[in-house]
């Protein structure tokens, strides 16, 4: 009984914001302690939202740390992200929080609070976007830190090789069973709406698909959730999960693709053609196609993010679209009854999803108000020869997100200059560096 009073002695409730890159940060506090989460006295600083995919808070190119005092901001924490966490001491919790200014006002850096600002346009208009994502991830052996690259888990090799493609295998899931009830136990404690998981391409790839939710902030909380989860649980088993969009040259990447309606203030879905003309369906695919190059770094946020980027393969190049057609970047499902919605199948599994959201809704919402026309359909048959193209490249992105007006209208020009810079100084570092590659490939001939 001592043992089991210490242990709920150790009870904690951790109190976590996201960073640019998804990235959760925060504080631990003693349960006993709870009363701070919900009077807002959690503070940090606000800066720790301006921190690159290495940490730095770049304050010579941001002047947003130590050249203003490196000011706090105040956690105010979502009572409806309150969570159990499983695999800590019992009886501890989680709840994510947006960051305010002390005045009381939403911090500009904040991914949460970006999302929700983009819902309130729906919202003043009588709107409501309806979301799921589906999330695509890789199961690694646990030895990745000694080998320094990454290999399956021992159960889908075999002499350290992997057993092949796993599309829809269910001996891949079996073999993996143990890690994916964990999982899945570790998402019904949270609350997370987890629905169908499949065997993916690669070996050791998995995906999890949520179900739809009549709110976008909460859709964006389950998917970055559901990467914590998926981690958590992978540590349980010795092994380890990654969202990195391409973790092998050779196998598949993986993909975070989101499906999105809108419904009226009287629950109807705007989208439905009623088995006529989807005249709204295809305006905001088109809406969608006319942001995907100004948008691409929010979907593409890394360097390692373009090497999904391949003719021939899943992830869509040519900007396009198509009735129940995988290879274009906006696919529509349905288009009659409530069902009727778009997929949008840009984004790796990578990107934050609270930014990838944003830019998602706000896509859809310009093709909506303005009624574009997205061009002539993608079918089996016909592929348009003349369709814009996203760029394989990090940098040319960056450039594009950097001198976007609708960048600037969804994200607001603060933090376009601070995503744009954060994300130019990792790309010239990326261009930067000599590779592997370079050196097997060049010093033997050159």
């Amino acid at each position: 009984m001592a043992a089991d009073n210490a242990t709920e002695g150790n009870a904690r409730i951790e109190v976590l914001i996201s960073d640019m890159n998804g990235r959760l940060r925060g504080k631990q506090i003693p349960i006993a302690a709870e009363k701070k989460v919900w009077s807002g006295a959690v503070r940090l600083p606000t800066s720790t939202q301006s921190l690159d995919i290495w940490g730095d808070d770049n304050d010579d190119i941001t002047g947003l740390s130590l050249t203003i005092g490196d000011p706090d901001g105040t956690c105010v924490a979502d009572k409806r992200t309150l969570a159990d966490m499983p695999w800590a001491p019992p009886g501890s919790k989680q709840v994510l929080a947006t960051m305010h200014e002390l005045d009381g006002s939403p911090s500009f850096q904040d991914p949460r609070a970006i999302l929700a600002a983009v819902v309130d346009r729906y919202k003043a208009l009588g709107l409501t976007p309806v979301v799921a994502t589906e999330l695509e991830f890789y199961l690694l052996a646990g030895d990745w830190r000694e080998r320094g690259t990454p290999s399956p888990p021992a159960a889908l090799t075999y002499q350290g090789e992997p057993n092949g493609f796993q599309l829809y295998d269910m001996d891949a899931v079996d073999l993996l069973g143990d890690y994916l009830e964990t999982l899945r136990s570790y998402a019904r404690a949270q609350g997370l709406p987890a629905d169908a998981t499949t065997a993916e391409f690669g070996p050791g790839q998995f995906e999890v698909n949520l179900l739809h939710r009549p709110d976008a902030l909460a859709a964006a909380d389950d998917c970055i959730m559901l990467k914590r989860v998926a981690e958590q649980a992978a540590r349980k088993h010795g092994l380890k999960s990654t969202c990195m969009a391409k973790p092998y040259t050779d196998h598949a990447g993986s993909g975070l693709h989101v499906h999105a309606s809108i419904v009226d203030d009287q629950g109807r879905n705007v989208l439905d053609a009623a088995g006529g003309e989807p005249r709204k369906l295809k305006s905001v695919c088109a809406g969608l196609l006319q942001t995907l190059q100004d948008a691409q770094l929010v979907f593409a946020p890394y360097a390692n993010s373009y090497r999904r980027f391949q003719p021939g393969s899943f992830a869509p190049v040519d900007l396009t679209w198509g009735y129940g057609h995988r290879g274009t970047a906006v696919r529509i499902p349905e288009k009659d009854g409530p069902g009727a919605r778009i997929e949008h199948r840009v984004a790796g599994a990578d990107a934050n999803p609270y930014l990838m959201l944003a830019a998602i809704l706000g896509g859809m919402l310009l093709g909506l108000e303005n009624e574009l026309d997205p061009g002539e359909e993608t079918t089996p048959a016909y592929v348009p020869a003349d369709a814009p193209r996203l760029t394989h490249d990090f940098l040319t992105a960056v450039e594009r997100f950097r001198a976007s007006a609708f960048v600037a209208d969804i994200f607001g020009e603060p933090y376009r200059k601070l995503y744009g810079d954060t994300k130019h100084k990792e790309a010239i570092r990326y261009l930067r560096s000599v590779s592997d590659f370079d050196y097997r490939t060049y010093l033997p001939r050159l």
